[in-house]
């Protein structure tokens, strides 16, 4: 018999059996009654899959993220029904901004009994409405046979289109139920193919080009769009503005890598842009034009992302990896364009001018990075440090470099390098976090110690949810509910038998983190900080009040 003939099996055994074909070795998840027949076929496949259990329903969302996003695999993760959805989808909202490829499984009372409000443990009124806003697609079982066909398509949703989190309901009396199923063979890679008339419009576009830039966003990293993205910017000399989802798409020791910061000092010079794989709009929600008479190519797999409030432009639906290595291949094969190393090399003096005034940040990011190698993974947070990394850490490798997106999850951090560092063992994972946003996770220690992760947990410790209170009294003259209760961390972390130490210096974190590298294993490193000069005027490079004016890439540097 074939693993494709049909067999008598449990919803749960059919459940995980289709897993298993679809590739998947790791689920992140918390058991519960309603789960009860999944996770015992997870137990009698223990040779196959790894069940990872954390401490709390919301890291399992986030396990999944930091694990999708790192490693450009699908993720898994599973939590009862109600409460423990509930718990889980502040993850499942991150993946979603930030094009993670999660299938969320979440238990369901008795199919029998759904939508009828008798009360059962765990019920919700519409589960499934709640569930299905927050996905790219969601199903519920309606028979133990079910399983196959619903993971199965499941897969294919995650393998085509955009890159979003999926979701399947699985009432508990079908995780139970015996009945005949076959299982399908894994779903295909089916990443969309852009139109080759409308690729050769947009190449002949920028072969005429005086001066093309490309914004590269998250959507060329999520399609293994590095390469193709590195040779058409060397054959067009175009500098590319990454976005902060896009950083890492291409090295930032590029002679043609920008941040967005540097994007406020290109884009307004470029007759051409090529927006690849990004929103193309600002952190206020508002788009990110060039200047008057600047042509626009999109090209996306998702069409919101061209449509107003982003000036016309011509619009390709299509994979970014796809997409960029067809513009090459269409551009004429005598283009001989002008090295424009040296006009990016002035917009790069000028952003190490600008991040290099915010200190303590600019210190203690050239600790982090001076202790990872190219391909460590740093996972950033809603933190001082972590908001300046943003535009101030140099990202040297894709997938090397973790934010929550527009969806800012506070706390999201600690959970997500968790994920990260289950799906890289071979590399060192270092999370950054605020005493504040730590806090929402902190019991995650154990998990960490448990499993002996590869990881630097660094908290910088200063008693208060920092820019919160930054904008009240900037605002309101007075500030309210900003002061925390910390525990000793160091104590803490000795708890859980975590290797700690405490430092007060860039100095000192650099020295700390070299250690706990060295000696491998999960480690928490304290650092004592005071209030941090903001970086904000920097992050959001393209409200123009709030920047210095930058260098004009085609003439003469002018003044900051």
């Amino acid at each position: 018999m074939t693993q494709y003939e049909p067999q008598e099996r449990t919803g749960g055994e059919a459940l995980v059996e289709q897993l298993i074909v679809e590739g998947v070795t790791d689920i992140f998840g918390i058991p519960g009654v309603q789960l009860d027949w999944a996770v015992e076929a997870i137990r009698e496949r223990g040779d196959r899959l790894r069940f990872v259990v954390p401490r709390h329903e919301q890291a399992t969302s986030y396990m999944a993220d930091g694990y999708a996003r790192t490693t450009g695999k699908e993720a898994v993760c599973m939590v009862v029904p109600g409460p423990g959805m509930l718990n889980a989808l502040s993850g499942i909202s991150t993946a979603y901004a930030c094009n993670a490829r999660v299938l969320f499984l979440v238990g369901q009372i008795p199919s029998d009994t759904i939508g009828k409000g008798y009360g059962m443990l765990h019920e919700l009124p519409d589960q499934s409405g709640m569930l299905k806003k927050l996905v790219k697609w969601h199903a519920i079982a309606e028979k133990a046979e079910d399983f196959p066909a619903l993971v199965n398509e499941a897969f294919a949703q995650l393998r085509s289109g955009r890159p979003r989190p999926v979701a399947i309901e699985l009432p508990t009396d079908l995780l139970q139920a015996r009945a005949v199923s076959a299982l399908l063979p894994p779903a295909p890679y089916a990443p969309t193919k852009p139109d080759t008339g409308l690729i050769g419009e947009a190449a002949a576009l920028l072969a005429n080009a005086r001066f093309p830039v490309i914004q590269s966003g998250g959507g060329v990293l999520a399609s293994d769009g590095g390469e193709a993205l590195r040779a058409l910017a060397e054959r067009l000399q175009a500098p590319v503005v990454m976005s902060e989802n896009g950083r890492g798409t291409l090295d930032d020791r590029h002679p043609l890598a920008l941040t967005a910061l540097g994007g406020r000092s290109v884009l307004p010079h470029a007759d051409v842009v090529l927006v690849a794989g990004s929103r193309f709009l600002d952190g206020h929600a508002h788009p990110i034009n060039a200047s008057a008479g600047t042509k626009y190519i999109y090209l996306n797999v998702e069409p919101n992302d061209w449509e107003a409030p982003r000036l016309p432009g011509l619009s390709i639906l299509g994979d970014a990896r796809l997409g960029l290595e067809a513009l090459l291949a269409a551009l004429p094969a005598d283009l001989d364009r002008a090295d424009v190393s040296e006009k990016v090399a002035l917009v790069k003096d000028w952003i190490k001018l600008q991040t290099g005034a915010i200190q303590p940040q600019t210190d203690f990011v050239a600790a982090l990075r001076g202790t990872m190698a190219d391909d460590d993974i740093l996972v950033s947070e809603l933190t001082q440090v972590g908001y300046f990394s943003n535009i101030g850490y140099p990202v040297h490798s894709a997938r090397a470099f973790i934010t929550p997106g527009y969806q800012g999850t506070l706390g999201y951090g600690f959970n997500t390098a968790l994920g990260a560092a289950h799906g890289n063992p071979g590399k060192r994972v270092v999370s950054l976090n605020g005493d504040g946003g730590f806090s929402w996770g902190l019991q995650e220690l154990a998990t960490a110690a448990r499993e002996n992760y590869d990881l630097s947990v660094v908290v910088f410790v200063d008693g208060y949810y920092g820019n919160v209170r930054r904008i009240q009294n900037r605002v309101f003259g007075k500030e309210i509910g900003v002061k925390l209760t910390n525990p000793d961390f160091e104590l803490l972390a000795k708890a859980y038998g975590l290797h700690t130490q405490a430092v007060d210096s860039p100095e000192g974190l650099r020295d700390a983190l070299q250690a706990a590298k060295d000696r491998g294993g999960p480690a928490l490193i304290q650092v004592a900080v005071g209030v941090m000069p903001s970086p904000w005027a920097l992050i959001h490079p393209f409200v123009p009040s709030m920047v210095p004016v930058p260098p004009n890439p085609l003439g003469e540097p002018e003044a900051a």
